[in-house]
């Protein structure tokens, strides 16, 4: 009497967890996505101006690094050749500054610059144009707190 059961119980079952599944894993994707034409994206890079200085403030809001600690984006467009000079400082935690490449690619990082403090100061030579990502986030679980932020184009020497 109980094989008679367990094929029916299989066919039974098979269809609503194989259309559960679907389910699952379709909203999954779109989380992860967004919509491009929503303003609830998920994942929005601050838009940067290639020169100057900002302040901003590492929040609890932001993304998290998996290590504790929390990251903020921003997107800045650059052109193959351009020289870069990137400096993340702040008082309330330890900086670390990334420079992401248009395909994702980490096209340099730094963790503490050469005056020995927990500034961060990149120097980087861009070979290809594109929408670039210039991470700034914590080290380890240093914290959140205010920033600067410094990008600066360097000039070629004559």
């Amino acid at each position: 009497m109980k094989s008679y059961y367990i094929p029916l119980f299989k066919k039974v079952l098979i269809l609503p967890i194989t259309f559960l599944s679907i389910i699952i894993y379709s909203h999954q994707a779109i989380a992860r996505t967004g919509n491009k034409d929503s303003k609830d994206n998920i994942y929005n890079p601050i838009l940067l101006k290639l020169e100057g200085e900002i302040t901003d403030k590492l929040t609890i809001k932001d993304i998290p690094t998996g290590q504790g600690g929390f990251a903020r984006d921003y997107q800045i467009n650059l052109n193959k050749g351009d020289n870069l000079v990137i400096d993340a400082s702040s008082e309330n935690f330890d900086t670390i500054v990334t420079l992401l490449g248009p395909n994702g690619s980490t096209v340099g990082e730094n963790d503490d610059g050469p005056d020995g403090t927990s500034n961060s100061l990149l120097f980087v030579r861009i070979t290809e144009t594109g929408k670039y990502i210039i991470r700034v986030r914590s080290f380890g679980e240093t914290g959140v707190g205010s920033y600067k932020l410094k990008v600066t184009k360097l000039l070629p020497a004559k």
